[in-house]
């Protein structure tokens, strides 16, 4: 089985950290190919960056299906391009903050979510209520951390995360805490052990997914809203981007 992670931005850092996590957890015979897009922004934290982080994500996709990839995990906590990437996919495409959501409401009644910066709590906020997760979701909360500064050596981003994820805890009175940002994936196991509450990093959690859904022989499906594209011209850059030159397609 194969199953590519697609870290939208293109900070490789990150994109190698996230490979590693989804590793740790991927079954025997699992192979797990990380990537960033060749094209993209360095760190998504704004609607404007999620919109032009999707032709990456989609050339990706377009990459994968021509490489026989089995499913898909789209790790950025926005989801950005989760259902056009759907519609290109023959097989489960699964974004995190979907993933890590309905896992959290498997656990307990109540979660928060910790994220980067203020200006993004909107979009969790937006994913809760689309995934019919906003009667579990206590909490949207900022660290106030940009993305990139949990690249950053020496940044003291684990100790602001930890301590915003202890007051979810105490003031919130949740059941778990989902991280809201892929490059958290590593500080999942420790923050856990340090409050005692569930952690949940949606990394691992669509890994586990999309590997089930592959066992299960479930794809995509293909007769209504996600069927394949049509065929039609695309202009400029984005010539490249029409479905009747796109490899591996049907």
């Amino acid at each position: 089985m194969k199953i590519k992670i697609i870290n939208p931005n293109t900070t490789w850092s990150m994109t190698e950290k996230i490979g590693q996590c989804a590793r740790r957890v991927a079954a025997i015979g699992t192979e797990v190919i990380a990537v960033s897009p060749e094209m993209g922004p360095a760190s998504i934290e704004s609607h404007y960056d999620e919109a032009l982080s999707v032709p990456g994500i989609l050339d990706e996709i377009r990459k994968g299906e021509a490489a026989g990839i089995d499913a898909y995990v789209i790790a950025c906590f926005g989801d950005p391009g989760l259902y056009a990437a759907r519609e290109a996919a023959r097989g489960p495409v699964i974004g995190i903050a979907e993933a890590a959501m309905h896992a959290a409401s498997l656990i307990g009644g109540s979660f928060s979510v910790v994220t980067t910066l203020e200006r993004t709590c909107g979009i969790a906020w937006h994913l809760a209520e689309r995934y019919g997760m906003q009667r579990f979701c206590r909490k949207v909360r900022a660290c106030e951390l940009n993305v990139l500064d949990l690249e950053r050596p020496g940044s003291d981003a684990y100790r602001i995360i930890l301590a915003e994820c202890r007051q979810a805890m105490e003031q919130d009175r949740v059941d778990s805490i989902v991280l809201g940002c892929a490059g958290m994936s590593d500080l999942c196991k420790a923050i856990a052990e340090e409050l005692g509450i569930a952690v949940i990093d949606g990394v691992t959690v669509a890994l586990k997914l999309a590997e089930s859904l592959v066992q299960l022989g479930l794809k995509t499906g293909k007769r209504g809203d996600l069927a394949f594209p049509l065929a039609k011209p695309y202009t400029g850059p984005l010539e490249k981007f029409s479905w009747d030159r796109a490899p591996g397609r049907p």
